[in-house]
Parts: C-alpha cells; sequence; structure tokens
C-alpha cells in the first residue's frame, strides 16, 4: 500500500529525515519507535503531505502522493491521528466527529458512520453533547480516533495515542487499536510506549537522528540489545 523510499525533509539547513525508507501492506500493524527529535511525526506528516519533502519519494499503492494536496490524500484513504489529539475543544463530542466525514464521499454516509464510531467507543454515546474540552485525556483520544474513523481510512497513522494518558487509559487505547487492525484496519504506531507497541505489532522501524537505525519483526526488536538498552531499559 505505502512505500516510503530515500525519503529526506529538512527544517531550513537541518534535515530532520534523511534517507528513511519503509513499506506497509495491506492489514498490517506497523511500529514506528524511536526518541524525541528522531523524525517519527516528521515522517506521519510529510506522508500527510503536510510538510514538503526534499528528497526521495512517497507512493500509495504505486502512486506518487507528494503533488497531492493533505486534503486528497486524506480522500485516498490515509488519515492521521496527530499527536496532541487536536480536538476542536468548544465544538461537542459529535460535532468533532462529524468533523471526520468533511469529504463528499464519507459525509453521505455520516449516520452510519457515527453509529459504528459509537459502537467502537460506548463512552462517547454518553458524552456525545458535552464540549469535547472538558474530557479526560483518555475520552479525547476516543474522540481523535473515531474522527478519524469517520474519514473511513484505509491507512491510520497514529501519533503518541498514549501519550500523557493514565496506565489505564493507554491500555484501553491499545486494546482499542488492536481491535481496530483485527478488524483490517492497516495501522502506523508512533508511540514512545514501545514495550507495549512492540507487543501489539507485527514490524517496526526505529528511527535515530532523522535515519533508520533499524527494522526487524517486533519479536525480533524486541531482543535486540540496542532497542533493550535504548528504548526498554534493560
Amino acid at each position: 500500500m505505502l512505500n516510503v523510499e530515500n525519503l529526506t525533509v529538512c527544517y531550513g539547513q537541518m534535515k530532520a529525515l534523511r534517507d528513511v525508507s519503509l513499506q506497509i501492506s495491506a492489514g498490517q500493524l506497523v511500529a514506528l519507535i524511536g526518541a524525541n527529535g528522531s523524525g517519527k511525526s516528521t515522517l506521519l506528516n510529510a506522508v500527510s503531505g503536510l510538510i514538503p519533502i526534499a528528497g526521495g519519494k512517497i507512493t500509495w499503492e504505486g502512486q506518487p502522493l507528494t503533488a497531492l494536496s493533505p486534503d486528497n490524500i486524506c480522500r485516498k484513504g490515509i488519515v492521521q491521528v496527530p499527536e496532541g489529539r487536536k480536538l476542536f475543544p468548544a465544538m461537542t463530542v459529535e460535532e468533532n466527529l462529524i468533523m471526520g466525514a468533511y469529504n463528499t464521499e464519507v459525509r453521505k454516509d455520516v449516520q452510519a458512520s457515527l453509529q459504528k464510531v459509537y459502537a467502537t467507543f460506548p463512552r462517547l454515546v454518553e458524552r456525545r453533547r458535552q464540549l469535547a474540552g472538558s474530557l479526560s485525556g483518555g475520552e479525547q483520544q476516543m474522540a481523535a480516533l473515531g474522527r478519524a474513523l469517520m474519514a473511513k481510512p484505509r491507512l491510520l497513522m497514529l501519533d503518541e495515542p498514549s501519550l500523557g494518558l493514565s496506565p489505564k487509559a493507554a491500555g484501553e487505547i491499545f486494546e482499542i487499536i488492536t481491535a481496530l487492525n483485527r478488524e483490517g484496519m492497516t495501522i502506523l504506531l508512533v508511540s514512545q510506549e514501545v514495550m507495549q507497541t512492540l507487543a501489539i505489532t507485527t514490524y517496526g522501524y526505529v528511527l535515530e537522528n532523522g535515519a533508520l537505525a533499524l527494522k526487524d519483526s517486533c519479536e525480533q526488536l524486541r531482543e535486540d540489545p540496542k532497542v533493550k538498552t535504548s528504548y526498554l531499559g534493560l
């Protein structure tokens, strides 16, 4: 589905990503891990068309993405849940969800999509008339995930979905991610919760200082001495 080849992204004179390559096939749950500042969010933003690239290419089902605007990339089924959730705090939960179904193709099924989201996140049914800014952190993350699902993603990219959450709320989010993947959703997961991430994903990429340091099955990454030392604290 997604192929990133020799991707380079610059912020001024600084290279945030240097010749990074990764591939994601349909149905995979893929991990992207690394320390703060390693380039994880930059990679997601480049795929989403939110920032320009300086080199390399990004293709979706064999077609280039780099000339497309972010809304057209979203229409192709590539949907990102940004770090920090980025809800509209003064709008209700349901209004936030409906914002996810903004393009014509998905908007015609908005009521059916809403019911599916509410079935996935029953707590949001109780909160649907509540302002999004008044929700707990875990509930806000559920709303952000629900909003993304309203766009009917074929590839769901999650940027630090458990950041700032309690262990219980983070565990619930990881359970939901696993369930979505079991239902067939293709997911690219960025998370600093390395142990939990490698436990639920099948393949992983490790970024260091903007470059690809490791890639392997998550089973092998869990046993890699460098990963154990740098990310698992062992």
